[in-house]
Order: C-alpha cells, then sequence, then structure tokens
C-alpha cells in the first residue's frame, strides 16, 4: 500500500493507493504453475478393470467353504474350527493335493473385517493360491 501526498494537500487528506502489479504477477505465475501441473496430476498408471459378472459361480464338490459368523468363530464346511492354528494345519493338508481346491469365504456381512483377514491370512500361510469370497446374488432388476 503506498500513500501519496500531493504538494498543495494538507496532512489530513492523504489518498491510499493500491499497487496491484505484484497481485497480477502473483496470479499469473500461480495460473502457470497449475496449468503445467495439472496434466501431471491427472496421469494414472493404466489398469485394465474387471468387468462386473452377475452369474453364479458354479461350486464343486472339492471345494472348501470356509464361514465365519457374526461374532468370529470360522466353520469349516459345517464343522466348527478352535482356531486359526488347526485352520492353517488343515489347509495345509489341502494345499498339498493336485489339483488344488478352491477356497470359499462366506463372511457374515456385521462381522469385523479382521475376523475375515485371518481366514485370508492362514490361506496364505497354507499356500492356498484360489480364495473366492460369497455374497448374495444383487437382486433382479438393478
Amino acid at each position: 500500500m503506498a500513500l501519496s501526498i500531493g504538494p498543495g494537500s494538507n496532512e489530513e487528506e492523504m489518498l491510499a493507493v493500491i499497487n496491484t502489479t505484484p497481485l497480477v504477477d502473483v496470479m499469473l505465475v500461480l495460473l502457470i504453475i497449475f496449468l503445467i501441473t495439472v496434466p501431471v496430476v491427472l496421469h494414472t498408471v493404466p489398469v485394465s478393470l474387471p468387468k462386473y459378472r452377475d452369474k453364479p459361480a458354479q461350486s464343486k464338490p472339492s471345494d472348501i467353504v470356509i464361514s465365519v459368523d457374526r461374532q468370529g468363530a470360522m466353520y469349516w464346511n459345517d464343522a466348527r474350527l478352535p482356531d486359526v492354528a488347526t485352520l492353517v494345519a488343515r489347509l495345509e493338508t489341502e494345499s498339498a493335493r493336485t489339483p488344488q481346491p478352491d477356497v470359499q469365504i462366506r463372511g457374515d456381512q456385521l462381522v469385523r473385517y479382521q475376523y475375515v483377514g485371518r481366514v485370508v491370512d492362514a490361506c496364505e500361510r497354507a499356500g492356498i493360491t484360489h480364495i473366492a469370497f460369497i455374497t448374495q446374488p444383487r437382486p433382479k432388476g438393478r
């Protein structure tokens, strides 16, 4: 901000003048920076995303279904498993079979993710390569 006092004016009449040249310079510099950086920010890694399939999966008798209820209890088909170590031991014996069976995980919609994560971690430790999550089918008309 600059103050101008004219030669014939008294001290009570000051004229306040704002120099806008630095403001315009800063705005032009910011505009140039944004024009340069926006295309860089918008570039993403090209990834081929999977398409939505609305067809039910076909279960084979050899598939293993592991269910997790709301309290986090695990079930091998219909038999309750006492702990994760038992699950890992049973999965290790199944992973040695040829061909390796698919593991289908059914988690209750209200179960905390950590309990389903324990099952996924157990599958990974046992060397299971095919894991699927079972969900309810989408209602018709959507």
